[in-house]
């Protein structure tokens, strides 16, 4: 298991067989009428292959610890016979040590996956350029992960991939397709980019290593202590809350929590419910009866 990411700072050089991810890829073509299926076929196999089959980084992944996550495409609109418009829903899942179950990271759908393919055609993609959006689509994504999983190992171990993924938004600021620029929308790439590297929101971060390397990491050896880092990691991001209520990270780590939160804290003694279940509210007043389910559950 990866345990502190920042072990990886050695710059271990990665052999050819130790890529870092075991993601799964699912197209869903059904809405496109009249098109030949077989090209999603191969489009499907062309991402598996550039996301799970290239190093994109100089770490040293062990087989076991390759990082897990879905993306379920939905294509909605054929814009050009090569040119193609729909949404995708990434699902990032991190290991939990000592325990058969893992804890989602990241969940969202983007609705601006648009993109060109002819098929057969080689998914290329290099670091600083912008040659298709699919490519940069897919490395952003890649990034992204990376940076998730590394801050949840170490404190802050996610900056070198978030850097990364940001330089893919920067590369692509004068790309037609939405989703890359501050000005498009409020929930968007740029935006994820935005709050993960502006420093001032750096609780966010520090609450996410928190809540998994000294709280989930902790529970099969003690529940208790492990639950503490839990309420302290909330307590941080309640913090950057204050500070900045609607960031679109906040919106982002709680919809991937917000299921496990209440899981954890219904099991939690009724004296440190309540404490919990303000902070949660507080940091998503429209969840407020999500949370009540903390309260009205019983050991």
């Amino acid at each position: 298991m990866r345990f502190v990411f920042s072990i990886l700072f050695t710059f271990i050089i990665i052999s050819s067989s130790a890529q870092e991810f075991k993601l799964s890829v699912s197209i869903n073509s059904q809405r496109l009428e009249g098109t030949d299926q077989r090209v999603f076929q191969t489009l499907r196999t062309a991402m598996n292959e550039f996301l799970n089959q290239q190093n994109w980084t100089n770490y040293q992944f062990q087989q076991q610890e390759r990082i897990e996550g879905t993306l379920m495409i939905t294509l909605s609109e054929r814009v050009a016979s090569d040119e193609f418009k729909g949404r995708v829903n990434l699902i990032l899942r991190r290991p939990v040590f000592n325990t058969n179950y893992n804890s989602v990271l990241f969940n969202w759908v983007d609705r601006d996956f648009h993109f060109k393919y002819v098929e057969h055609q080689p998914l290329e993609f290099q670091d600083g350029t912008h040659t298709s959006n699919l490519t940069s689509l897919l490395a952003f994504y890649a990034y992204l992960f990376l940076g998730l999983d590394g801050d949840s190992f170490s404190r802050f171990g996610g900056t070198p991939f978030y850097e990364k993924a940001m330089s893919v938004v920067n590369a692509a600021q004068n790309a037609p397709e939405k989703g890359w620029k501050s000005f498009e929308s409020q929930r968007n790439r740029y935006w994820i980019m935005e709050n993960l590297l502006n420093g001032s929101y750096a609780p966010i971060r520090e609450a996410m290593y928190v809540y998994h390397r000294r709280g989930l990491d902790m529970m099969a050896d003690n529940l208790e202590m492990g639950r503490l880092a839990i309420t302290e990691s909330l307590e941080l991001l309640q913090r950057a809350h204050r500070s900045r209520p609607g960031l679109f990270i906040m919106q982002l780590v709680m919809e991937a929590k917000r299921e496990e939160l209440v899981n954890i804290f219904s099991q939690a003694s009724e004296m440190d419910k309540p404490r919990v279940v303000n902070i949660l509210k507080e940091l998503e007043p429209a969840q407020a009866s999500t949370y009540e389910k903390i309260l009205q559950a019983r050991q």
